[in-house]
């Protein structure tokens, strides 16, 4: 039986995300990012002075990425765009889907190899619309078709493994990689059958010792699961639509929310449905790399 912890962690940020997604760390410059994807913004958390900053964006932004220290990737409803941190100026990088307007991207990161995988899904979440390509230097490979919600795109430390889920199946799988292109070299397996269970498995990360740690939609939940997919505890946290997860150090993890689709009264009941939070769960941190141009 898997052991349940209540909240005892922070709020890190108490800007209420309409959808809360692509959280991650830059180690580089003790910075926590994220994108209120519906809200076309991207946030900043100042991790030394607690100081947020927002930055209004032309798009729904649903990843964002280090290059350099000049230079961010950001993903979308509209491809992929190169971000100037001065001025925040974007410059396209690639399509994923040219000339479908009916999708937008959604979760995705970066492997160690500098590549990316991220996922489309339609708009209003239509069956099977969506997909999860790979890009690397701006060549984009379709790799999965027919997905309707990607999410828990992550990779082992070894890099050689991903893992990913259509949200609407619940079924977390896992392929075997190439770790120099991170690219798949075998066929997708079950990793956990979240299927019968309540919520959604939603965005993960995998630790430096394999653990793979996720963001159950519906159950404000982050959960932990061993390397070989056995679920060993839940992290509780005070919004039932959480989303999203990054390591921060220290044993942290942030995750973020949402409170797309609820009513009035769904919000008054959920009152920190998209705020992003901190949970001391003694993770072993494994930080995203840069995507490399």
């Amino acid at each position: 039986m898997a052991s349940v912890h209540s909240f005892k962690g922070t709020v890190l940020s108490s800007s209420l995300c309409e959808l809360g997604e692509g959280i991650s760390f830059e180690a580089e410059t003790n910075t926590l990012w994220w994108c209120n994807i519906l809200g076309k913004a991207l946030h900043a958390l100042d991790m030394a002075t607690g100081i947020e900053s927002i930055h209004p964006l032309p798009v729904m932004a649903s990843v964002v990425a280090r290059i350099d220290a000049d230079t961010q990737l950001i993903g979308s409803d509209k491809g992929l765009f190169l971000r100037n941190r001065a001025t925040g100026e974007l410059a396209s990088h690639c399509e994923l889907e040219p000339g479908n307007d009916g999708n937008r991207s959604n979760d995705g990161r970066v492997h160690p190899s500098g590549s990316l995988w991220i996922g489309t899904m339609g708009r209003t979440a239509a069956d099977g619309a969506g997909a999860i390509y790979h890009v690397s230097r701006g060549v984009v490979t379709k790799l999965y078709d027919a997905i309707s919600i990607p999410n828990s795109i992550c990779f082992s430390p070894d890099a050689a493994t991903a893992y990913f889920v259509d949200t609407r199946g619940n079924r977390l799988m896992k392929v075997a990689i190439d770790p120099s292109t991170g690219l798949p070299v075998g066929q997708p397996s079950v990793f956990v059958d979240g299927s019968a269970d309540a919520g959604g498995i939603d965005g993960s990360i995998c630790d430096a010792k394999g653990h793979l740690w996720n963001a159950r939609w519906g159950e404000a939940a982050l959960d932990h699961y061993d390397a070989a997919g056995t679920f060993i505890q839940r992290y509780q946290l005070p919004a039932k639509r959480t989303t999203c997860p990054a390591f921060i150090g220290n044993g942290r993890i942030a995750v973020t929310s949402a409170w797309e689709g609820l009513d009035a009264a769904g919000r008054a009941a959920d009152a920190m449905a998209g705020a992003t939070f901190a949970v001391d769960a003694g993770a072993e941190a494994k930080y995203d790399p840069a995507y490399r141009l």
